[in-house]
């Protein structure tokens, strides 16, 4: 089954701007430990991940009236912007939280991802 996983504000960590190079590098290392021992887990690929631009550089595109309107900003008034994604298969949702006990302390919130392939 494949799973987004998303980094939601900082949880116990500090927001990236804020800390030191040596705390910037740990963290580093950790992403890097993720991906290693994603790569050693039989049934596990990481299909994608990627760090994200603050809330505040996002954009919104809705619809309205069949017409797209954009706008600067977060989807929502947002008090923890979105750090990250990751996109994973594995082959249960218990394997995926184990891994992810390797990345730093953040916020995560985890979603299936249907598949609508027929």
């Amino acid at each position: 089954m494949k799973y987004l996983v998303l980094l939601i504000g900082d949880g116990e960590v500090k927001p990236w701007a804020e800390q030191t190079p040596d705390e910037q590098m740990t963290a580093m290392g950790l992403f890097q430990a993720f991906d290693e021992a994603c790569a050693g887990r039989e049934g596990v690929e990481l299909l994608a991940g990627e760090a994200l631009a603050e809330a505040s550089d996002a954009t919104t595109l809705r619809t309205r009236g069949g017409q797209l309107q954009m706008t600067e900003g977060p989807y929502a008034e947002v008090v923890e912007g979105m750090g990250g994604f990751y996109l994973i298969e594995a082959p249960h949702l218990d394997v995926l939280v184990d891994l992810l006990g390797v990345l730093p302390p953040y916020d995560m919130q985890i979603s299936p991802v249907v598949d609508v392939s027929g």
